[in-house]
């Protein structure tokens, strides 16, 4: 089974443009991103998704400055990006990852890959109950599933990619993924300035390597001012893309 990471970033934010290059400790939120990928050690290959609008020139760049390969495509339809890259590569699964998860959990990514192979599903999320802080949410699905669902995808379902899979289970198999203890109360996305003040503080004090998310979550629960930050921070609904 050959398996493929793509990560959709472009410059573009409603809320807070330009975050996936923005810099934390030295490293670019989308560096960030690309490597906790590539440190799960379940990807045979890598390609970052972005658009073709000239501001995601500073994407592409940035790209070629990491080391990882690059794909464009329309804005609005990130479906159509993924498939895309799925045009150029070989791949059976594809787990699917955003540029403003900066404090993802390379472990997590390998235990949901594991689940995903073992279980033989069309697709796995940990975000169907969600037990995780959003910001380390992962998404694994079969690149068959992804193509077949181009005929019937429409609207906001091609701009969350794989919505239109977890919105008609009946036609799927679709199985969610949860861990304990129960950390869903925090927030750890990179969506508004505090966000940006909550995950500075994180990288300032853990440094360079991405931190396994029992160890995060068990220093933000002693530091309360922190997890307060962006506690009223309220997530766009599905249909708001």
């Amino acid at each position: 089974m050959t398996t493929l990471g793509i990560i959709q970033a472009r410059m573009g934010s409603t809320r807070l443009p330009g975050k996936v290059l923005r810099r934390l400790g030295g490293r670019t939120v989308l560096d960030r991103v690309v490597r906790a990928a590539r440190d799960s050690g379940v990807l045979e290959d890598l390609v970052v998704a972005t658009t073709f609008e000239a501001a995601d020139d500073a994407v592409a760049d940035e790209c070629a400055r990491i080391g990882v390969a690059c794909h464009r495509g329309p804005v609005d339809d990130v479906l159509t990006r993924f498939l895309g890259v799925l045009e150029t590569r070989s791949a059976d699964t594809v787990l699917r990852f955003t540029a403003d998860c900066p404090l993802l959990d390379p472990h997590l990514v390998a235990r949901a890959a594991r689940v995903f192979e073992a279980a033989g599903v069309d697709y796995l999320t940990t975000s169907i109950t969600r037990t995780l802080p959003r910001g380390l949410d992962v998404e694994v699905v079969r690149a068959a599933v992804l193509k077949e669902i181009d005929k019937l995808a429409y609207d906001h379902h091609r701009t969350h990619v794989t919505s239109y899979i977890y919105s008609h289970p009946a036609d799927f198999d679709v199985i969610g993924l949860t861990a304990q203890p129960d950390l869903s109360y925090l927030r750890l996305t990179l969506d508004t300035e505090d966000d940006w003040k909550l995950i500075e503080a994180v990288i300032d004090h853990f440094g360079d390597a991405p931190v396994a998310v029992r160890t995060l979550a068990s220093w933000l629960d002693g530091q309360p001012e922190l997890a307060a930050l962006n506690a009223h921070v309220r997530q766009k609904e599905l249909d708001q893309a």
